[in-house]
């Protein structure tokens, strides 16, 4: 059974199941599509001559199977992102992982950070006291570790006050929440034309719509975004910007851009969302533009790219005078940080360590973007501290054509179109952190001959 609309001959017992399994084959058949709005529970209880709470438990068992969101005011929606079609920019697919994986964006596996764990824990164990072990007041939390995230953010070339610190269990978490406290369902977000594939799926989960604005060689142009404000007749009401090399070009923006950028924020009224995930560890870079809109940015960074995956610690800064309002939405989504992550993140910081991984990270990510700039030339673009570089493909050769043939020879990368809001030219992207550099020359090597000569 998978057409629609149902007729009460369609519903057997139990009447709540029997209709969630209906309504899951009429989406998996394609008779109810993405986007398409499902009556509501008095309507339907009157079609199929069911109970109310028989509607309200099927819709339930769909929201939870992912099938359909339900979204306060507005009603129950076929999902855009059902898990069958849910797809992530990197190779998932664990029955055949790559010898060679540059799919996915993770730091260099130093030992410097082994050996920060490993002294971390061993200093810590059984010296931990009840504010770590059994502390569940978020405001307890957000002071104990409040002097470490000033501290951090002041590395990261923001200097703010307690009151405009949120502390979160990543930069995703940090984004979402920024995401929800700025915006309404509807709402417009202007952004680069290629952005992080969490922005996408974030913005899907809020009902919020995303535009590409023009960019150049240096970042988004401020006039075409000033001119996309006014021409959206008020609904464009942010903007999400990753100017320090973590977006999917890894360009660092230039202090003269950012400049321009908060103007035009400041002109148009658009609430500036800045996401800056690699934090420090790229050097000599301009600060955070949310630095020039106090009022109106919210900036959110973390410890997890730039000094080790495990340590998934985030920081969010949001406008003044609305802490109250940004911590409410983070009580209802993740309650408060991981006490013992924020506890290892200072030990870290305190003592010195986290500045001696970044420094050791900054060496071997130039030695390894060097190589990388060597082996495939000017086509693959990125600074000598980024994570990941971006290789531009032949016009004439399709993403899917190019990512098939690496796989061929165990090289995994990142399709382009999984970064993209609007058109762009085919590319991949190429992370640098995993494996050894001898592998990773390899893996490079092999992407070289697969990309025809220029």
């Amino acid at each position: 059974m998978s057409h629609w609309p149902l007729t009460p001959e369609d519903i057997t017992r139990p009447a709540y199941r029997s209709l969630a399994q209906a309504i899951a084959a009429a989406i998996s058949a394609g008779n109810l599509r993405t986007g398409d709005r499902l009556p509501t529970h008095r309507q339907l209880a009157w079609e199929l001559d069911v109970s109310v709470q028989t509607v309200s438990r099927a819709y339930e068992e769909l929201i939870r199977a992912d099938l359909v969101v339900g979204e306060v005011g507005r009603g129950t929606f076929v999902n855009s992102l059902p898990p069958e079609t849910l797809e992530t920019p990197w190779h998932s697919t664990a029955a055949a992982l790559p010898r060679f994986d540059l799919s996915i964006m993770t730091p260099v596996a130093l030992p410097e950070m082994e050996q920060a764990w490993t002294e971390s824990l061993s200093r810590m164990s059984g010296q931990l006291g009840p504010e770590i072990i059994h502390e569940l007041r978020p405001e307890q939390i957000a002071e104990r570790y409040a002097d470490m995230a000033t501290g951090w953010l002041a590395r990261c070339g923001l200097v703010v006050g307690k009151r405009r610190v949120l502390i979160t269990n990543g930069v995703t978490p940090a984004m979402f929440v920024a995401l929800s406290s700025a915006l309404i369902p509807g709402d417009i977000i202007a952004t680069e034309g290629l952005t992080t594939h969490t922005l996408i799926q974030s913005a899907r989960l809020l009902n919020l719509q995303l535009q590409g604005i023009a960019c150049d060689e240096r970042g988004m142009i401020p006039e075409a975004l000033v001119a996309a404000a006014e021409e959206s007749a008020g609904q464009m009401k942010a903007v999400f910007l990753m100017p320090a090399g973590a977006g999917p070009n890894p360009r660092v923006m230039d202090k003269a851009r950012r400049d321009a950028l908060a103007k035009a924020a400041l002109e148009t009224g658009l609430t500036v969302l800045e996401s800056d995930p690699l934090g420090p560890l790229p050097a000599r870079r301009a600060p955070p533009i949310c630095g020039l809109v106090p009022r109106q940015g919210f900036y959110f960074t973390g410890l997890t790219k730039c000094l080790s995956p495990g340590l998934r610690l985030g920081f969010l800064v949001m406008p003044e005078g609305l802490f109250e309002h940004v911590t409410s939405r983070h009580l209802s989504t993740s309650w408060m940080a991981t006490p013992l992550i924020a506890e290892i993140a200072r030990d870290w910081i305190e003592r010195g360590t986290a500045d001696r991984i970044l420094a050791a990270h900054r060496v071997e990510l130039a030695a390894r973007n060097r190589l990388a700039q060597s082996i495939l030339g000017p086509r693959c673009e990125g600074g000598l501290h980024n994570l990941h570089r971006w290789l531009h493909l032949p016009p004439e050769m399709e993403e899917d054509t190019f990512m098939r043939r690496a796989m061929e020879q165990n090289v995994a990368v990142a399709a382009g179109a999984g970064f993209a809001v609007s058109d762009h030219r085919p590319a991949v992207r190429l992370c640098l952190g995993a494996g050894g550099r001898r592998d990773l020359e390899r893996a490079l090597r092999t992407l070289a001959k697969v990309v025809p000569a220029s």
